[in-house]
């Protein structure tokens, strides 16, 4: 586990260095439920092992508390609790990805990550209007590799939403 996150930190080290091959087409692949999800890799910071939060009173249930990383308080939102999808458990496997939202810092707890994948243009494909946990207004569309699919989050939107309250609504 431990080689896997410092994998993806050298991964996204190197892509905020200039050293991605196409800057802007990287998704970090992460798991909830039984679904794999997808955020644009620009916003992710770093990612850490689930640490426990300090509770905030009269939270929402979904913002789980908040961490000091390094001098700076940071909410944390499980996403799980968030999108109603069960009872969250935390394992070996739970990380909390550290997202730059408009210079906002942000962590995401998160089931799993997996890797970092790159999409061309023509692999993606606009989200269907559907009832899914979340509306379509903060979806890219859908990642489609040779046996995965991924659903794109667009995070800045999330995270920016008036029900999350965690980031100024961006202009």
């Amino acid at each position: 586990m431990a080689q896997l996150l410092q994998s993806l930190n050298d991964q996204t080290s190197n892509i905020e260095n200039g050293n991605a091959d196409i800057a802007g087409h990287e998704f970090l692949a992460f798991t909830l439920g039984n679904e794999e999800y997808g955020i644009d890799i620009l916003k992710v910071q770093e990612i850490r092992g689930y640490e426990a939060v300090t509770r905030i009173a009269n939270a929402p249930d979904f913002l789980k508390g908040v961490i000091n990383l390094r001098g700076i308080i940071v909410p944390v939102v499980d996403m799980r609790i968030k999108f109603n999808l069960g009872t969250p458990t935390y394992d070996q496997f739970t990380v909390v990805i550290i997202l730059n939202i408009e210079g906002r810092i942000v962590g995401m707890v998160v089931d799993s990550v997996s890797d970092v994948t790159t999409l061309t243009p023509d692999q993606v494909r606009p989200a269907p209007e559907m009832g899914t946990t979340f509306s379509t207004d903060f979806l890219i569309g859908l990642g489609t590799l040779e046996d995965r699919m991924l659903i794109l989050v667009d995070i800045d939107k999330l995270m920016s939403s008036p029900e999350m309250g965690l980031v100024d609504e961006l202009a």
